[in-house]
């Protein structure tokens, strides 16, 4: 046994997920392997690990495996699987869990399903765009807590965004006390319906009424809505009165809008700003590159790729910046801790 003092199976269950968490996926499959007997606590430490390492399908691959052995999921099994399905947009196999958990809880009594479940399917449907399901799945929960809320209103801002700002209006009628993460899934509701005059009120209202201090995502929100609206002097002068340092993702934001409305000049503005801060990004310079393109500018275009080019950044293969799923990876980003 290569790690001889893990004969332990709790310590060995405890490695597999340490392991598996820091991203040492080899290390958690060996120690995964020697089990003779696996019970239902290994094959969680498993599935977990590899949905915190981003490896959503080979979670699922372990599930089949665990079936195929005959061991029953639990409630953390149950987390997990929809957390991995939500990754994969992959809602019929979270379908699936979810009628087997009805079924469960309603014939063997076996699984307990408190609200962490309900909240789990409910982003699970919101961000494989099943809206009506994650509504559905809201309304008949006999109890919600405020994560229940964030939950509907943030998966409904992308794809349902005035179902994100009514349900906001009802937690308010009833009196539900919002939190920082209320307000990142509304501002974002009001940027991708083009709300620009909600989305600031909600800001103010965040600020001024509930006392919640806005952090960088709250500003990354109002830039994104500010830049999608085409204000972009005034997506520039709100950056400018942040009352924290701006990130890379805050100007990358900008330029992207730049790009998309054709300001050369402020987009250059961002594009200076954002590689003093990550240099070796080739998409800021190939987001600099598409402004000038876009407004024929095809001397400055061979510049910016001049530069590119001497600053030796490979550009990723296949890589594209209008095919990126921005709003996914925005998302990812909003709702990481």
């Amino acid at each position: 046994m290569r790690h001889g003092f893990a004969s332990n199976e709790y310590v060995k269950n405890a490695l597999i997920l340490f392991h598996a968490n820091c991203g040492d996926l080899e290390i958690a499959s060996e120690l995964f392997d020697e089990f003779k007997e696996k019970d239902v606590v290994t094959w969680n430490a498993m599935i977990s690990g590899y949905v915190s390492c981003g490896c959503p399908k080979e979670a699922l691959s372990i599930f089949k495996e665990m079936r195929d052995a005959g061991e029953h999921p639990d409630v953390v099994t149950v987390l997990s699987l929809l957390s991995a399905c939500a990754d994969l947009g992959d809602s019929e196999t979270g379908k699936r869990i979810h009628l087997y958990v009805l079924e469960t809880a309603s014939v063997s009594r076996s699984m307990y399903i408190g609200t962490p479940v309900w909240n789990a399917l409910i982003d699970m449907y919101a961000k494989c765009g099943s809206i009506d399901s994650a509504i559905q799945v809201f309304r008949g929960m006999k109890e919600r807590d405020l994560s229940s809320w964030n939950t509907l209103i943030v998966g409904l801002a992308l794809h349902h965004a005035e179902g994100s700002i009514e349900t906001f209006k009802e937690m308010q009628r009833l009196k539900v006390w919002p939190n920082e993460v209320t307000f990142i899934g509304v501002i974002l509701a009001c940027s991708h319906s083009g709300r620009v005059n909600e989305g600031r009120q909600y800001f103010r209202l965040m600020k001024d009424v509930y006392k919640i201090e806005p952090n960088i995502k709250h500003y990354g929100c109002m830039v994104d809505m500010l830049g999608r609206a085409g204000l972009l002097e005034e997506a520039f002068m709100f950056v400018e009165s942040m009352e924290i340092e701006p990130n890379a993702i805050v100007w990358r934001t900008l330029l992207g809008a730049c790009r998309i409305y054709g300001n050369v000049e402020l987009g250059k503005y961002a594009n200076e700003k954002l590689l003093g801060m990550r240099k070796g990004e080739s998409g800021d310079y190939m987001l600099l590159s598409n402004i000038y393109a876009s407004t024929g500018e095809w001397e400055r275009v061979q510049k910016v790729r001049k530069m590119f080019d001497d600053t030796g950044v490979k550009k990723p293969s296949g890589y594209s910046l209008i095919e990126e799923d921005d709003d996914r990876l925005m998302m990812k980003y909003l709702l990481s801790s």
